[in-house]
């Protein structure tokens, strides 16, 4: 009689798979798979901690060296001989240069100004530093290195970030024709005007021609030129102040600028300490 039943002899067939051998066959494949999620949740991590830093702690860091900035120049102008009051100056005459006030004389990297711009807070200032190095930025607005110093016929041209680093020209774009943007310096106020109508708020309707705001590639250098969108050689038809940033925010990808004109004559800090009336916006 034949038996149906396998001999326990028998040798196991090699077609059929053991669950150890399809253990043993996925286990390679679930070693990848581990190995590549944990390698983008690494790298997700990774980018997190960048935007984070990108954006909050280089911004606490720049608030600091604002802060050892401002202690700086004040301690600086404190020391400074004491000005005598002096006679106003009458206003320049539309569409003819300022004139020129005393030279200021700054390093690299060194601190020389402050700027207030009341549009964008009743408090809102920010210390300029010669130069526009990623060195310099990384403490505040930079000045344009052999543009115009403040009152000067010319562009007093400066570079800030938009996002980032203090994030000081973050709301550039709600300066709007006739706003007032003021430089301190040692002795005196500059007040510039924002370009436009004023009236319709149309920052391209200037007089002059030359638009309160305007967005350009980064290569467009001539809207620091001596006067605005003319030759880096041409002449200075008026003191200018130009502000430059990125745009869009978060992208480097374009320019947006601020055109302002200088609104009458300098004053003195010794007959305004507290500034000018421009500073209530």
């Amino acid at each position: 009689m034949v038996s149906s039943a396998v001999d326990v002899d028998d040798p196991p067939n090699p077609t059929v798979d053991t669950p150890a051998r399809v253990r043993r066959r996925r286990d390679p494949v679930r070693t990848v798979a581990r190995g590549v999620g944990q390698t983008l949740i690494t790298f997700g991590l990774v980018a997190l901690l960048f935007v984070v830093y990108e954006l909050w702690v280089t911004d606490v860091l720049a608030s600091r060296e604002q802060d050892a900035l401002a202690e700086e120049l004040q301690d600086q102008w404190a020391d400074a001989p004491t000005v005598e009051p002096a006679e106003p100056a009458p206003a320049p005459a539309p569409g003819t240069p300022a004139p020129a006030p005393a030279p200021i004389d700054v390093g690299l990297g060194e601190p020389f100004a402050v700027l207030h711009i009341p549009r964008l807070g009743e408090d809102w200032s920010r210390v300029v530093v010669e130069g526009t190095a990623q060195i310099q930025l990384a403490q505040g607005p930079g000045h344009y290195l052999d543009t115009a110093m403040p009152g000067e016929p010319g562009n007093f041209a400066l570079a800030g970030h938009r996002v980032g680093r203090g994030s000081p020209f973050l709301d550039l774009d709600l300066l709007r024709p006739g706003d007032p943007i003021v430089v301190e310096t040692a002795g005196q106020w500059f007040v510039y005007r924002v370009l436009g109508d004023p009236a319709t708020g149309d920052v391209t309707a200037d007089a002059s021609g030359i638009p309160g705001q305007e967005i350009v590639r980064p290569t467009d250098v001539s809207v620091i030129a001596p006067t605005p969108g003319g030759p880096a050689d041409g002449p200075a038809t008026d003191a200018y102040l130009t502000l430059t940033t990125c745009h869009p925010k978060y992208s480097a990808e374009q320019r947006l600028i601020v055109h302002a004109r200088l609104d009458g004559a300098p004053l003195d800090k010794s007959s305004a300490p507290q500034g000018p009336p421009a500073l209530g916006g």
